[in-house]
């Protein structure tokens, strides 16, 4: 693997996102450094990348149209931003914003292999076209490269930042075991579930805030408030995703709606619903504690339910609770003006998805 010390893109306008919350350009400052970075990874692990970005065909080849390739860049947007908040340039956030953006990729990489998901950013998952032992070496390969990417930053910033990075993969693997173990509990706690979400999603966010500080030599008051606001902003998201997973779109979500009931997860809705004493939440309860595969009919009841007892509209606020408490310590970090609107308009798109 090449290493990465010249990674860098063009010093350029942080722009306000666009209507709909458009992140294009924090894919345009990323991408560039991001292919250097892969360049140095073995072919095959490299075509499989390619290909879970969405930027080549199963073979290798490039795509001849690319649609959405390689998510919504919302890491590398808050990394870029956080940097901005304190001072920062684009320059001083580059290698921050590669190394989570293949951290995210390596989790997704990974996740899709542990939960069985068939699908990925609209297409095939990589397990199911190469193979599970081709995605996870995949995963695994990125995640070398992300550690060394923030290793060949020189000086305290460098150390600081691969500091913050092994902390951000500490809480994944804890928030990864707790959400392995839910699967074979009978009942999860609404507190527990939010400790998890605060673990995986949670903590990446937060580290890409964190990063964005550490590599613009940010003190650690304001370092923490980024922090902290990429944290919450997490949850916030991971509410989200939990509501999309059962009432949303999989033409605009990529991944099949209703499959997490139908693989009787406790998402937060789930974990609220199945507290409920009410019909509802014990309906609920008989219909998960079934020994065989839940139909589609069986999936669309337990949507209803999960409404019924209250789940949707609890996460719903959660949702809002864990933004209002995002913003309160992004005004903790004092970014100027422009910057703080522009994090506020990431938060509000990251939030508000269509469902």
């Amino acid at each position: 693997m090449s290493g990465t010390a010249g990674l860098t893109a063009p010093e350029a306008e942080v722009r306000v996102p666009g209507q709909g919350g458009s992140l294009e350009w924090a894919g345009e400052l990323l991408t560039p450094a991001l292919r250097e970075a892969m360049a140095g990874l073995p072919e095959p692990e490299r075509i499989v990348e390619g290909y879970h970005r969405g930027w080549t065909e199963a073979d290798g080849e490039p795509l001849a149209a690319v649609g959405r390739p390689g998510g919504k860049a919302v890491r590398p947007a808050l990394v870029f931003l956080a940097a901005k908040a304190v001072g920062g340039t684009v320059d001083h956030a580059v290698p921050g914003a590669v190394a989570v953006e293949l951290v995210h990729d390596f989790s997704l990489l990974h996740d899709d292999v542990i939960d069985g998901d068939p699908l990925r950013r609209h297409r095939p998952a990589a397990w199911t076209v190469y193979g599970t032992p081709a995605a996870v070496l995949a995963g695994d390969a990125l995640l070398v490269v992300a550690l060394r990417t923030l290793s060949a930053v020189p000086g305290p910033r460098g150390a600081a930042g691969l500091r913050e990075l092994v902390t951000v993969l500490a809480d994944l693997m804890r928030g990864q075991s707790r959400d392995v173990a839910f699967e074979k509990a009978p009942r999860v706690g609404a507190r527990d579930y939010l400790a998890m979400a605060e673990g995986k999603t949670g903590a990446l966010m937060g580290g890409a805030c964190a990063l964005g500080g550490v590599l613009a030599g940010a003190d650690e008051h304001r370092v923490a408030a980024l922090r902290e606001f990429g944290r919450r902003l997490g949850v916030a998201y991971q509410c989200v995703d939990d509501l999309l997973a059962i009432w949303g779109d999989s033409r605009r979500s990529g991944k099949p709606v209703g499959a997490d009931l139908a693989a009787r997860k406790k998402s937060l809705p789930v974990a609220v619903a199945l507290a409920d004493d009410g019909t509802a939440g014990r309906r609920l309860a008989r219909l998960y504690e079934r020994p065989e595969p839940l139909t589609p009919a069986d999936v669309a009841v337990a949507a209803r339910l999960v409404e019924e007892a209250g789940g949707r509209t609890a996460t719903e606020r959660e949702a809002q609770r864990q933004v209002t408490a995002a913003l309160k310590a992004l005004a903790r970090a004092e970014p100027p003006p422009d910057v703080q609107r522009q994090l506020h308009a990431v938060a509000m798109a990251m939030t508000r998805r269509d469902r």
